[in-house]
């Protein structure tokens, strides 16, 4: 006789006692409970909740990253994850307007039940930037007030290949920028300089500038010219990483910048669409930390924060210094007109396949 499948149950399936019995205002320990104090932790709580699906997310675009070759199918999983990652991020970044209805003298009828703790023990959004590559760009990573458990994972999963890593030794893998006699890079460093000594011309012509006004405008566009010289002379660029102006390696950023440049081509497309993507997962964390930022101004001002750091301060100071992929939104720097791009040779349109091989 064969038993019964057992009901499945709404409530037991997302374990809704557990998680609706997980929010314990700590004011009410003194006595009354701070009405606000409940929208707080439930809104923390679907922090980590949606932390927790962004790194479900993540760990599946690394191990798909790290296998080579990297071909379309796997490009689109990438890509369909991507998006799903960015969209969180939207819907976290609204949540703040959910926070702003608590004024500030409400969050003060419970701020001080929370020293020590603060949002800046969230393990999970600091493994977010970590995993993404945050660690490959600051000399000394702080862990903050963790507890050793934490610290102690945290510091394994920086030594763990980020995304940021990892898309450059795909990014630097790509074969098609010298293709039997033909030298992209030459071709592209004549387009440019054609379009510089162009400009020049314009410049130097144009009755409406005076002397002063045409050597400042033919100084900014020697610094353009600067710009454009590291891309064809590996010393210069690795010059420029030393300075802290690049971070991708030199073969990476020839390769995203041709990806730029001729997006068009179908076998391209969807790589420039996974730039984009990244740019967007790092738009959207800046606009988070700007967000958080000018919240904690408006309830603090300019007291210290819960965990002990400079409040406000400290965090516009950060947002600025933990862009990722700062180095893709860069590339505009190097785009030139449609019209001035080399023509690629009819054998290398057709052998576009983009897959780099092992």
């Amino acid at each position: 006789m064969n038993k019964e499948t057992p009901t499945l149950c709404y409530s037991d399936y997302l374990k809704l006692p557990i998680l609706l019995n997980a929010q314990v205002p700590e004011s009410t320990q003194y006595g009354q409970q701070a009405h606000d104090e409940m929208l707080f932790i439930i809104t923390h709580q679907t922090y980590e909740l949606w932390f927790k699906q962004i790194l479900y997310e993540l760990y599946s675009v690394l191990d798909l990253f790290a296998v080579l070759p990297l071909d379309e199918k796997k490009l689109y999983t990438l890509s369909t994850r991507l998006r799903r990652i960015i969209k969180i991020q939207g819907v976290i970044n609204q949540q703040i307007n959910i926070m702003e209805t608590m004024t500030p003298l409400d969050f003060l009828d419970f701020r001080d039940y929370l020293i020590p703790a603060s949002g800046f023990q969230s393990r999970q959004f600091r493994e977010i930037e970590l995993r993404l590559g945050l660690s490959h760009h600051l000399n000394s990573f702080s862990y903050g007030r963790f507890s050793k458990e934490d610290k102690t994972y945290l510091e394994n999963s920086a030594q763990q290949p980020s995304l940021f890593e990892l898309l450059d030794v795909w990014l630097a893998r790509m074969p098609f920028l010298e293709f039997q006699d033909f030298s992209f890079w030459n071709s592209y460093n004549k387009a440019v300089q054609d379009m510089l000594d162009n400009d020049v011309k314009i410049i130097k012509n144009n009755p409406l500038l005076n002397t002063s006004e045409q050597d400042f405008q033919l100084q900014a566009l020697q610094s353009t010219q600067q710009n454009f010289d590291c891309l064809f002379d590996k010393n210069k660029y690795r010059q420029f990483q030393q300075k802290g102006l690049f971070k991708l390696s030199y073969e990476a950023t020839l390769a995203a910048l041709f990806i730029q440049l001729y997006r068009d081509e179908p076998l391209l497309q969807l790589p420039f669409k996974l730039l984009n993507q990244l740019m967007d997962i790092d738009a959207e964390l800046t606009q988070w930390r700007s967000n958080h930022a000018l919240m904690v101004q408006r309830m603090v001002g300019t007291k210290i924060g819960t965990g002990g750091s400079s409040g406000h301060d400290y965090l516009k100071s950060t947002i600025s210094g933990k862009r990722i992929f700062a180095d893709l939104f860069n590339l505009s720097t190097f785009l030139i007109p449609r019209s001035k791009l080399p023509e690629l040779p009819a054998l290398l349109i057709r052998n576009l396949g983009f897959y780099p091989t092992a």
